[in-house]
């Protein structure tokens, strides 16, 4: 026995603890608690394979205290958490008790939020007064709370260390009561790097950047994880800059960046977006050996893909092999949709092992940002479909922009309602985005009950939702809406001014746009281009064009469209001749400029002049854009095009739209056949016009909706003149109300009226 005693004092690796393992199945002790425990003291000191020590800890048919505690620091230091409960466990149901307190603060940890069954059963065991498991107990309740069940243990301690006092700082700032951590601090008899980091964090991560920054200097002694803090606190905020700076600060002070310091500012060149200062960083880590984890190749991942640099990108995911996890992967999926490779993008989602909220949020963003609203809301109800996983307010904000770019009501309506049963809370962000979908999806009434709901509303808000009553027509409520904003201390921006004007101009208010556009201190182009707008609506073409030539800064293409369609409206075809002349240069490939000036020529019967347009739009390779209508039914969206006859009910719709045809002639509808850009027999005209795609999904909306319900439609280019005339027509017809939104505004057709009072 001695003699094995004096072998197991000798075992330096893993050749020595297998000798002296062979040595103890030679003497039939390897089945002795005794043997066995320093066996696994031994694996634990050596960090001993698992298999092997698993071999160890089984050959025991009944583990004792001693055995069972020394498997649990083995699996402590392999940081098997999962493995440390697990055999715990079993340990309770055997009714073996652990030898001595080391297991309680790494139960307590890896409990959480549950460590009040660990509180009480220390108490219990007489384990209390162990200063690491008070400490572990006290920093479990400052972390998940309730913080004043730690505060108490705090104050109840007889001799408090300064992990105690660090625990509760700590604790405190978790909970945002800066005074009470600031209370503390002040108060401890002495302070260390720990205490000093924490007032770094706190104040970091509370955004108040310059106290943190002061605490930092004052530091007597800083660690890598001091520097890692100010530096986080700088890449999180946004200001990569002065993290890039400390980081240089921090390389002449002599202190060693870890991998976390490389992180953190690899992260910093990505906010940075600047390809060079990548290179830069990436030689230095080359000059440097930096050891590549995971970690910092995802963030290298990051940086090279918001650098637009997805080939080095993808090389590194490549790299990543069976190390790639999903920040690796959401890295990589968001890159490609940032840069509109929705294909490369999906394919990689659907090779993801292991998809997560952030997967998932990733893809329908790049949907919705990138003009796929219809994918982002499908892919949507495909996550919703998913067990176990949630959508989160990232999610609803990305579905909701998707919901008001395909003015998609009902669809809408489901989204907010799988918004409240999962009890997802909205920032002020998250409710900016509901009042557009609403505003957009032709409901303003319910964009307003929203807002007026916020507790606390932004500039974005405001902005918003004038936006809204902007496009609604709804002139003095965007007015008065400017009004309250300036009420509560929310100075107008630019983006206000320019949605108080639209409204103005939507709604004919030239005296009260005069107003607010003599107001704003230093008018930008696009105010200049929404007065012009104003203007022409009113028929002040002449007083337009005055205003255009004596601008300060130089119009751009919007100034030159809003005097383009109101040449358009009043048949002004000179000064639509020279609005036209501008467009053509700045804007050569906008097919919208040809089709209005050629609708001016069309008006006047100047086929020739017509024709010309067209021949030079042919020269410079302009195609004209596709006109689509689409209207959502039972949570589809049904699109049509000019003369469409793909759709499944089109016999339907087109016996309905010939029946409509009669009764609006017999109620004096004469098709306007001004708009159709050839010179052809009146009655191909007449059905050209009569099959435009607005006709057929309003057609195929009074099919399958009920009777006397609202109908939306959403057109992607201007209403033409004849079907703006049509939908009144049918709207006093079928007794319904119509609400359509075209590239410009929404038009409410009631009644044989319309929104607009025939202008758009």
């Amino acid at each position: 026995m001695s003699h094995l005693g004096s072998i197991a004092c000798k075992v330096t690796n893993l050749k020595h603890l297998t000798q002296l393992h062979a040595n103890l199945i030679q003497n039939s002790l390897h089945h002795h608690n005794y043997w066995v425990a320093l066996l696994l003291t031994h694996c634990t000191r050596l960090h001993a394979p698992l298999a092997y020590t698993h071999l160890i800890f089984n050959s025991l048919p009944c583990p004792d205290g001693y055995v069972f505690t020394s498997m649990l620091r083995y699996y402590s230091q392999l940081g098997a958490h999962s493995e440390v409960v697990s055999l715990f466990k079993q340990m309770q149901y055997c009714g073996i008790r652990p030898a001595g307190t080391f297991v309680y603060p790494v139960l307590i940890k890896l409990a959480g939020e549950a460590c009040i069954v660990f509180h009480a059963q220390v108490v219990k065991l007489g384990h209390f007064q162990d200063r690491y498991v008070r400490n572990a107990i006290m920093d479990m309740y400052a972390k998940y709370g309730p913080v004043k069940f730690a505060r108490k243990l705090f104050d109840e301690m007889p001799e408090r260390t300064l992990a105690d006092w660090n625990s509760m700082i700590s604790g405190y700032w978790k909970w945002g009561d800066e005074v009470e951590a600031r209370r503390l601090f002040d108060v401890m008899p002495e302070w260390n790097i720990v205490t000093w980091t924490s007032m770094v964090t706190g104040y970091a991560k509370k955004g108040d950047l310059e106290s943190a920054r002061r605490y930092f200097d004052e530091m007597p002694e800083k660690s890598v994880v001091s520097w890692n803090a100010m530096l986080s606190g700088y890449a999180q905020n946004g200001f990569a800059e002065k993290a890039l700076r400390l980081f240089d600060d921090m390389i002449t002070a002599g202190v060693q960046p870890n991998e976390t310091t490389w992180v953190t500012v690899i992260s910093s060149l990505s906010l940075h977006g600047d390809p060079c200062l990548a290179d830069s960083l990436v030689r230095t880590l080359d000059q440097k050996k930096i050891h590549l984890n995971c970690f910092v190749k995802t963030a290298l991942l990051d940086m090279y893909a918001k650098c637009g640099n997805l080939e080095t990108a993808h090389r590194i995911f490549d790299e990543l092999g069976v190390y790639r996890n999903s920040i690796t992967w959401n890295a990589m999926i968001s890159a490609y949709t940032r840069v509109g490779d929705l294909t490369s993008a999906r394919e990689l989602f659907d090779k993801m092992p292991e998809k997560n909220v952030v997967s998932w949020n990733s893809l329908i963003a790049g949907y919705a940002q990138n003009g796929q609203s219809a994918m982002a809301i499908e892919l949507f109800k495909d996550m919703t479909a998913t067990k176990d996983l949630k959508p989160d307010e990232v999610t609803m904000v990305s579905v909701f922009s998707a919901c008001g770019h395909l003015g998609a009501l009902k669809l809408g309506n489901w989204v907010v309602n799988i918004l409240n049963e999962n009890h997802i809370k909205l920032s002020i962000s998250g409710y900016n985005s509901l009042i557009f979908m609403y505003s957009r999806c032709g409901s303003v009434e319910d964009a307003n009950r929203v807002f007026q709901e916020m507790e606390t509303r932004d500039v974005v808000s405001y902005n918003t939702l004038i936006a809204g009553f902007a496009t609604h027509g709804h002139g003095m409520k965007a007015i008065e809406l400017m009004s309250k904003m300036k009420g509560e201390g929310i100075e107008p921006d630019r983006v206000t001014f320019i949605g108080v004007l639209t409204a103005c101009s939507h709604a004919g208010l030239l005296e009260e746009g005069w107003k607010v556009f003599k107001s704003i201190q230093a008018p930008a182009v696009d105010h200049y281009a929404c007065m012009i707008d104003l203007l022409g609506r009113v028929g002040e073409l002449d007083e337009a064009r005055k205003l255009i030539e004596s601008m300060p800064i130089k119009p751009h293409a919007g100034v030159y469209g809003s005097l383009l369609n109101a040449s358009r409206i009043h048949k002004r075809v000179e000064l639509g001749e020279l609005a036209a002349s501008k467009l053509f240069e700045l804007e050569p490939y906008n097919s919208g400029n040809y089709i209005l000036l050629s609708n001016i020529y069309a008006s006047a019967g100047r086929w020739e002049d017509v024709e010309r347009v067209r021949g030079k739009m042919r020269k410079v390779g302009v195609k004209k854009t596709t006109g689509w209508s689409w209207v959502e039914y039972k949570g589809e969206i049904h699109k049509f095009i000019v003369g469409d006859r793909m759709h499944k009910r089109s016999d339907d719709i087109y016996r309905l739209l010939s029946e409509l045809g009669r009764k609006m002639r017999r109620n004096g509808y004469m098709a306007d056949k001004s708009c159709v850009l050839r010179d052809v027999e009146e009655e191909e005209k007449e059905e050209m016009v009569g099959t435009h795609s607005e006709k057929l999904a309003i057609c195929f909306a009074l099919l399958v909706s009920e009777v006397g319900a609202v109908i939306r439609v959403v057109k992607n280019l201007r209403v033409c003149w004849d079907c703006h005339t049509a939908i009144k027509i049918i709207s006093n017809l079928e007794g319904r109300e119509i609400i359509v939104r075209d590239n410009n505004r929404f038009h409410h057709f009631s009644n044989g009226l319309c929104s607009c009072k025939d202008y758009w």
